[in-house]
């Protein structure tokens, strides 16, 4: 099975923590150059040097803020101009809304959330979609949440987010397939992030009960009754990314141990 990335660009978001991270450490071991994307610097330059390096390798970062599309559109637009190799994968990764009710969020939260995923992922592709058609090897790979399957409790504002980058990402797939570039999603569930450490402290703080009460009742619903590693989420992203998920398109993948229960 071809799983190596030799000569293959890719561009990582929120590459300096969690699952982005993981998922540029994953993509640089299969041989991939990767560009990392995020807004700390010195979190991206620890992350770079973290990086599997072989003598075909180049990597590097580009420093940007995913609430600012306009800026983030300027400074891809620069590397690109300045980096003129084309990029062959895409991961679109940001951190999660807060926590809440959808009845309760203001009409901002929805704005901001839209603006941080569902734009800058059109930007993105926007800026990287023709070198992929000339290289005819692209893949997009959107990591999302499984509640595009299964709406999840005080995540209103999530649920709804990441259910319109799902149809966004199946659109594409409908029109970019004749290129050979796939999109696909990437639906992970309780994984051991910061965002989950949030989600557990907002819990424990809403229902009085220990962190540790709150993680083993987490850890109950998923049928191997513990959490992902970071690390397994990214070896999805990483297959998806190779030319052996080439006739894989338009799915939304969960790496959820089971816990997802509709088909």
């Amino acid at each position: 099975m071809d799983i190596k990335l030799e000569g293959k660009k890719a561009f990582v978001c929120g590459s300096t923590q969690g699952i982005g991270k993981a998922a540029a450490l994953e993509l640089a071991v299969l041989g991939a150059s990767v560009v990392l994307i995020a807004r700390n610097e010195d979190s991206l330059k620890q992350t770079k040097d973290e990086l599997h390096t072989s003598q075909n390798q180049r990597h590097d970062y580009i420093v940007a803020d995913f609430s600012a599309p306009v800026e983030l559109k300027n400074k891809v637009t620069k590397y690109l101009e300045n980096n003129p190799s084309h990029v062959h994968i895409l991961v679109n990764n940001t951190g999660g809304p807060p926590a809440g009710k959808a009845i309760d969020a203001n009409l901002q939260e929805f704005i901001n959330a839209f603006q941080t995923h569902l734009l800058c992922n059109q930007i993105l592709v926007q800026s990287l979609v023709s070198g992929m058609k000339a290289e005819r090897y692209g893949r997009i790979i959107n990591v999302i949440s499984t509640s595009v399957k299964q709406p999840i409790p005080n995540l209103g504002v999530s649920n709804t987010i990441r259910g319109a980058v799902a149809s966004w990402a199946k659109t594409l797939a409908g029109e970019l397939g004749e290129f050979e570039i796939t999109v696909n999603n990437v639906l992970p569930g309780f994984t051991k992030t910061q965002r989950l450490q949030s989600i557990i402290e907002n819990k424990a703080n809403k229902t009085g009960d220990s962190i540790e009460k709150v993680e083993k009742e987490m850890k109950s619903e998923t049928p191997v009754k513990r959490f992902a590693e970071a690390s397994e989420v990214a070896a999805a992203i990483a297959f998806l990314a190779s030319p052996a998920a080439s006739y894989i398109n338009g799915i939304n993948l969960p790496v959820d141990g089971g816990r997802t229960t509709c088909l």
